[in-house]
């Protein structure tokens, strides 16, 4: 089996395109691979359902369909800070709930990723945060890195983060988030020295980003658990 928890160094930091490239690779392989984006914030109506795009990302690249309440427990209107949009809407985020929903994923899937919200350590509620949950699922962490100033230090702080929480990150990716930044590669080059782990890959500025895109700039084969004797699916 297949699990792992996507974090990221910041918001807006390619999570989610990066979760969607792991699902559409896995679904390639034969893997039956779902995912899981348990707090989303910032949810709109479309024809009478409560969206959100990157939950919808997820559930495009999956080849495992779920029903929005296992998927995304919480899907929160506001766009702000979980614990915040979670308040103005009088709701609680509990993370046995989350861990239920999660287990009910694990028993229809050879793979699952679980994408986080924000950046690692973000709070859910006055007590909890997303570092709490990832230590709950107790999963392999893929790490996505914004390539832009100060990158360096936010990488080996988030790298620090998951580590206190004994959990194992096993990859990381590059995402190129700031156009034109000098010296992108050298930063890349710094953290790859000082992770150790294995860099998945360096993503481009995509003029149309796509998991299948994505996917072909990442090389998850270095990850653990990766699905060698799948047979590609016929999609």
């Amino acid at each position: 089996m297949s699990h792992y928890f996507i974090t990221g160094t910041d918001t807006e930091i390619g999570k989610t395109l990066v979760s969607s490239a792991l699902l559409h690779a896995l679904a390639q392989s034969g893997a039956r691979a779902a995912g899981m984006k348990p707090i989303a914030a910032g949810a709109e109506m479309r024809n009478g359902v409560w969206h959100n795009d990157d939950a919808d990302s997820l559930a495009a690249a999956a080849n495992v369909v779920l029903p929005q309440s296992l998927s995304t427990p919480y899907l929160l209107r506001e766009a702000a800070a979980p614990h915040i949009a979670a308040m103005l809407e009088g709701v609680t985020i509990e993370l046995d709930h989350i861990l239920a929903c999660y287990r009910q994923i694990v028993a229809q899937a050879d793979a699952v990723v679980v994408e986080g919200v924000g950046g690692f350590c973000v709070p859910l509620t006055a007590n909890t945060d997303t570092a709490d949950l990832a230590q709950q699922l107790a999963l392999p962490v893929v790490l996505v890195v914004g390539i832009r100033l100060g990158c360096i230090s936010h990488a080996l702080l988030t790298a620090e983060a998951i580590a206190a929480r004994g959990l194992t990150l096993v990859g990381w990716v590059a995402n190129s988030v700031q156009a034109g930044m000098a010296h992108g590669a050298e930063n890349v080059a710094a953290i790859a020295e000082r992770l150790q782990v294995p860099l998945l890959g360096y993503l481009p500025r995509f003029d149309a980003p796509s998991a299948a895109l994505a996917a072909a700039h990442l090389d998850f084969s270095l990850l653990p658990g990766w699905p060698v004797n799948s047979k590609p699916s016929s999609d």
